[in-house]
């Protein structure tokens, strides 16, 4: 658990450092747009809520070869929603039979506002079929911290409300639920998608 705690911060650190960066990313070494991980990590096991009240757990339930994971919330002013739209987007890119082996996952950093309801309400914008989960927030911060996602949040706004915080990278968990490629919030829907479909196809 520690080791994969530790690759996992140890990536996104990495990629932090390059997060700001505007337009496509250039491809890399092994031909993705994003970062992939030559130490893989494990998906983590335990289990949130879905918006149809059941559980799924990352390890469990992902029975798609692949599936993408975003930590976010749905009062996100801004990244958050431009990141659901890029991989909504790429998924429009895939030929159908790709398009089917491809999960997405929206995990809340903001459960005590993203119940169910509000989760589907907001993920029915980009995709039906994008499974939103929610929970308690220590078992979020678990999973995040799995991931190496940082999570936080800030004092509480002029009107009462408040902000969250949060690393803003799409994750892939394979068919081994392992962690393969990482992307960080600027990599267009072409890249993207471009991504998705060499993954699938070194899967198939």
């Amino acid at each position: 658990m520690q080791r994969r705690v530790l690759a996992a911060a140890a990536v996104t650190a990495a990629l932090v450092l390059t997060g700001c960066a505007s337009g496509s990313e250039p491809v890399g070494e092994e031909g993705f747009h994003g970062t992939a991980l030559k130490d893989k990590y494990a998906a983590p096991v335990p289990a949130l809520t879905d918006t149809d009240g059941l559980a799924y757990s990352l390890a469990k339930q992902t029975g798609k070869p692949l599936t993408l994971v975003f930590f976010g919330y749905t009062n996100c002013p801004d990244i958050c929603q431009m990141v659901m739209s890029n991989i909504a987007s790429s998924l429009t890119r895939l030929d159908d039979d790709l398009r089917d082996e491809v999960e997405v996952v929206f995990v809340t950093t903001d459960p005590a506002r993203d119940d169910e309801k509000a989760l589907r309400t907001y993920l029915d914008r980009f995709d039906e079929d994008f499974v939103g989960l929610t929970g308690k927030l220590s078992t979020i911060a678990d999973l995040a911290t799995s991931f190496g996602v940082f999570m936080g949040r800030e004092p509480k706004l002029p009107t009462g409300g408040y902000d969250v915080t949060h690393t803003t990278h799409v994750f892939s968990i394979d068919a081994n639920d392992e962690v393969p490629v990482v992307w960080n919030q600027d990599t267009s829907a072409a890249d993207l998608a471009d991504d998705l479909t060499t993954l699938l196809k070194e899967d198939s």
